[in-house]
């Protein structure tokens, strides 16, 4: 996942309520908004799927989590791991239980086994051996036995048992399965299996009713799944391959997951399909394109993925007849499934990822022309294919995102489709605060409003398990028992909810902005994971020198390995990143000048300036990404983000001549004499919104974000609706920026209902500070 951002400060004025005008123009309807604009993406992080929304309560039921029987606990008796006799090729380990009459099997789950009082469970497992008499528990914390049933096991070769036990004695949020072997002998068990009959819509092998309530309360358009991060893998050995996660359970690779846990694949690809066709939405698949963080497919080794990704749209939409299409019906779906996108890889990017996209696209574009596909941008987009969609992530701070909520006002019409795939606050905003979800609704009204463009977009990550949170926020929290929605939920719901048909164009003036300047600070040089060489250093201020160095001396070294050798400052390791610098905290408006020199490694070099600390600093960042791009990032609090960027690199073994002139508002920077960078700082606004209409209820549907301390009188015009008077609904979310939700506070965010009485079609709405407001109007 990619962090992407911007530095900025959300001020409020204080004082009179200032007014401001919202003009809605209904005489000049607009586009039709994108009927898939809003979505969601599970990725198998976080226990979001094992742990989490797939409903097995066993954790390593198969016994391959590890060379030690993970999860499981034996007394009164011997047990170890075995595979002599395997189940199944993808499940050769069992565990080989000896007991003396007494033996006990315990295995607690994910953090504890939800047992409900009155509720059913399915059990099931295979065995083989000695048989003998075996009782099976549903135990409470405290000892107390909540139910159980009593079975013969079978004695010879691999047998599966399937029964049911009720909980007829109580529930607890965190009880275990016990197996108590009360005969004399040796059996092994495989593929231990406990889940609640009371899945979503019934279905066996089923998910959490109430994790998918959840999403299916949101109303998405379509599910982009299983990743992320988790297609890619970290090499292709553990990248995620579909056709190992369709039938029979003991059939299917459990596999190391990118983000620390063992997945068993039981939520595989024909359950995220029955998700999306259960939940009423269209399917996005991603799927690897020959590439892992670290590895690289040859290309002439890539007709597997490529076949790959042909048999992955036939298993969902394929005739019966055809090959995949077959064995869909066989697992018990003959009817197509809702599959609309393909998207070709995650996050993957440059030549190596060109040249794949561009295969994969071609082929499968010839037989499933109907199909979409998205390709990624990461350093760039694919140049030598077609592109139909783009996905674009960002991850960033409050303030990148009310600073781009107008991103797209001006986007070339003519360039790709835009999917904003991934995309949160992730920095000053706790573990979700209402700060950060009214950032994002600033940023969601700009993507509604320019949404004949900005055509699909999906927050991540989805869910997280709050006993293994691999990042931080997330949209839905839960544990064995619970869930709870987070303030950024409740905005997406909002609009997920009440998205318009049609976009109505409005204009809004007198809106405050907030007066920004680059801060004050020292100078620096850097690299990051790149040997380069740097020298003729000169920072001035009019006509006085601030600093001068032929060789870097007078330069404090801060990261890295730096040497002055040859007449230059060398950064000689690979630190990521190296850094030197020079200056006070009260330098501003100054111009450094210097040549650099990439050596070897993976990037260019960095220019820094108003640098106030080791995290507060803003630097020019030369062949930055993989050395695909030029841009400038800025560091403060912690967090480092992105406030310019566009492509470009550096060569090794040439000596680069490069000028930044630094001021209160503007950064020019120039490479070998060339203007390269101009960049101001943008003045975000406390004020967003969007207009649209919702012609089955001949409704306007006005959405108004206000992110400032203070409130504002907004009259809102809606005369040229033709309308003498209206009547409405209005849904707010408010509160202090730094409220959030918990599993034991879940509401203190929370949306909330009202009416507009009848108002003249142009009247003052007053929008309390630190709200959402989503007012639906139409003619009294």
């Amino acid at each position: 996942m990619i962090l992407t951002s911007i530095v900025t400060l959300l001020l409020g004025a204080h004082g009179q309520t200032p007014t401001v005008n919202w003009t809605i123009n209904a005489d000049r309807p607009g586009h039709i908004v994108s009927p898939s604009l809003y979505g969601v993406f599970f990725e198998e992080i976080n226990c979001a799927g094992d742990g989490g929304i797939y409903a097995e309560l066993v954790r390593n039921r198969g016994f391959e989590d590890a060379e030690k029987a993970d999860h499981w606990k034996v007394s009164e008796g011997k047990a170890t791991l075995d595979r002599t006799n395997p189940l199944s090729s993808a499940s050769p380990t069992s565990i080989k239980v000896e007991s003396n009459g007494k033996a006990v099997l315990e295995n607690e789950g994910y953090w504890g086994m939800a047992i409900k009082n009155g509720e059913t469970y399915e059990l099931s497992f295979h065995s083989w051996g000695e048989g003998g008499k075996l009782a099976v528990q549903l135990v409470a914390q405290s000892g107390t036995i909540l139910g159980q049933t009593n079975l013969t096991l079978p004695t010879g070769n691999w047998k599966q048992t399937k029964t049911t036990i009720k909980a007829f004695n109580g529930g607890d949020a965190a009880a275990k399965l016990v197996f108590r072997f009360m005969s004399i002998g040796t059996n092994n068990l495989d593929m231990v299996s406990l889940f609640p009959k009371a899945t979503w819509k019934n279905r066996a092998n089923g998910l959490r009713k109430d994790l998918v309530q959840m999403l299916d309360d949101m109303k998405p358009a379509f599910v982009r799944f299983p990743g992320g991060c988790w297609i890619e893998g970290e090499t292709m050995a553990l990248a995620l391959r579909w056709k190992q996660t369709v039938g029979n359970l003991q059939d299917r690779r459990t596999q190391p997951n990118l983000w620390r846990y063992m997945s068993t694949n039981g939520l595989g690809y024909h359950e995220y399909l029955q998700m999306c066709e259960d939940i009423k939405s269209d399917a996005l698949f991603v799927i690897n394109c020959g590439m892992s963080h670290r590895e690289v497919v040859p290309m002439d080794k890539m007709d597997e993925y490529v076949q790959d990704a042909l048999d992955a749209v036939e298993y969902a939409i394929g005739p019966v007849d055809s090959t995949w299409g077959a064995l869909r019906a066989k697992n018990g779906h003959p009817k197509p499934f809702p599959l609309k996108y393909l998207q070709i890889g995650n996050e993957n990017g440059g030549p190596n990822y060109d040249a794949r996209y561009g295969l994969m696209y071609r082929a499968i574009k010839q037989k499933y022309p109907q199909v979409n596909l998205i390709a990624n941008l990461w350093g760039g987009r694919p140049q030598s294919t077609p592109v139909d969609i783009l996905d674009e992530h960002y991850y960033s701070n409050p303030e990148f995102f009310v600073s781009n909520a107008d991103r797209y006002d001006n986007y070339d019409r003519k360039r790709p489709k835009i999917y904003v795939g991934e995309y949160a606050v992730t920095q000053g905003n706790g573990v979700g605060s209402l700060k950060g979800a009214l950032a994002e609704a600033a940023f969601m009204a700009g993507m509604e409003r320019n949404s004949d463009i900005v055509t699909m977009s999906s927050y991540a990550p989805l869910f997280a398990n709050v006993n293994n949170k691999a990042w931080n926020p997330d949209l839905i929290y839960f544990d064995s028992h619970r869930v709870v929605a987070t303030p950024s939920y409740h905005v997406q719901k909002l609009f997920f909810t009440n998205r318009a048909h049609q976009a109505i164009p409005s204009q809004f003036s007198n809106v405050p902005t907030t007066k920004r300047s680059f801060p004050a600070g020292g100078f620096g040089i850097g690299t990051w994971n790149t040997k380069a060489d740097f020298k003729d250093i000169k920072v001035t201020q009019g006509d006085k020198v601030l600093f001068e160095s032929k060789d870097g001396a007078g330069l404090t070294n801060e990261l890295g390995s730096w040497e002055a050798k040859d007449g230059a400052y060398s950064q000689t390791g690979d630190a990521t990143p190296a850094r030197a610098f020079a200056g006070s905290d009260d330098w501003k408006n100054y111009t450094v000048e210097l040549k650099a020199r990439k050596v070897s490694g993976a990037e260019g070099f960095m220019v820094t300036v108003g640098r106030r600390g080791r995290g507060d600093y803003v630097w020019w960042n030369l062949g930055g990404w993989g050395n695909t791009q030029h841009g400038v990032e800025v560091a403060m609090g912690g967090g480092k983000s992105i406030l310019a960027q566009r492509n470009g690199r550096i060569e090794s073994g040439r000596w680069y001549s490069l000028k930044l002139e630094y001021t209160e508002d503007r950064m020019k920077g120039y490479i070998d004499g060339q203007l390269a960078l101009n960049q101001q700082l943008v003045e975000p606004k406390s004020l967003h919104g969007v207009s649209g209409f919702d012609k089955g209820r001949q409704t306007a549907i006005l959405k108004l974000v206000n992110v400032s301390d203070q409130p504002y009188d907004v009259e809102i015009d809606l005369t040229s609706t033709g309308w003498k008077d209206v009547v409405g609904a209005i849904d707010t979310l408010s509160g202090q920026n730094t409220d959030e939700n918990s599993l034991d506070s879940p509401k203190i965010v929370a949306p909330k209902q009202g009416f507009l009485l009848r108002k003249p079609a142009k009247f003052i709405y007053r929008i309390e500070p630190r709200t959402l407001a989503i007012l639906k109007v139409k003619k009294a």
